[in-house]
């Protein structure tokens, strides 16, 4: 059993840039049709441009994920374009601000809750109706933090707002599996990505407890992050009949990282 996402219809959050862009190029490369989504439509069309040049068919979305009635219109246009609905990759989220507990503002741990757990809660809420009708596959980003890895400090609301995504993958994959609809969670490690740039991190040097890691800190690389590319082979593996017969998992991807850091 192959991983051709052939006839298929995705949805990828987070799609013009990092793990979403490489693995929605992987799913066209595999026949799926693709709607790409990100928060701006002007990055997201000329992002789908560029993926489409060497052929395949994906349509631009925008919304912000985590305003309800923003990714239901989103979903809505993308079933409307091709009729239905087989995978969606819960993937857009950001690292927020890391700092201390007594410094981190109600409105910080408020917009990273809001983004990461429930913008994932109205994705899959919004598109499980299309999914029910001949089911399909549900694949969550959450990450070694929060799930397996809680050694970086200051990262509580990030932290959080991953292992709620994982306990809502297991909650949802009993839900859905009457309707053959599966559900399940890659936690990457350290991948070579935009997003760790984007996190702001204050006042952090007196809080965690001291630790020492062997030169590298990723076993299995030598210290070299993943990338977005084997990420996507996953997500591919899990979008794919391939992996008919897993539902409830979540799949960590960081070359032994967590295990050292944990």
């Amino acid at each position: 059993m192959g991983t051709s996402l052939k006839g298929k219809v995705a949805l990828i959050t987070g799609g013009n840039s990092g793990i979403g862009r490489a693995t929605a190029e992987l799913f066209l490369e595999e026949g799926a049709r693709v709607g790409v989504l990100g928060r701006t439509f002007d990055e997201v069309e000329d992002a789908t441009e560029e993926m489409t040049q060497n052929g395949g068919e994906a349509i631009p979305l925008a919304a912000d994920i985590s305003v309800p009635e923003e990714i239901e219109k989103a979903i809505r246009e993308l079933v409307d374009k091709w009729g239905r609905l087989d995978i969606v990759f819960a993937n857009a989220g950001i690292n927020g601000l890391w700092a201390p507990i007594d410094e981190l503002s109600a409105e910080d741990w408020q917009q990273t809750i809001s983004i990461n757990l429930n913008g994932t809660f109205y994705t899959i809420k919004y598109s499980v109706p299309y999914l029910k009708k001949q089911g399909g596959s549900i694949i969550v980003t959450s990450s070694v933090n929060g799930t397996r890895m809680f050694s970086n400090s200051g990262a509580s609301a990030y932290a959080t707002s991953k292992a709620g995504q994982v306990a809502l993958a297991k909650m949802l994959a009993l839900e859905l599996a009457r309707y053959k609809i599966r559900v399940n969670a890659v936690c990457p490690g350290k991948i070579d990505t935009s997003i760790d740039e984007n996190t702001e991190r204050q006042n952090l040097e007196h809080t965690g407890w001291p630790t020492e890691y062997p030169k590298g800190k990723v076993p299995l690389l030598h210290g070299e992050a993943g990338s977005s590319e084997q990420v996507a082979q996953l997500v591919l593996f899990l979008a794919s009949d391939a992996s008919d017969h897993i539902t409830g998992t979540p799949i960590w991807i960081d070359g032994a990282q967590s295990l050292l850091q944990g």
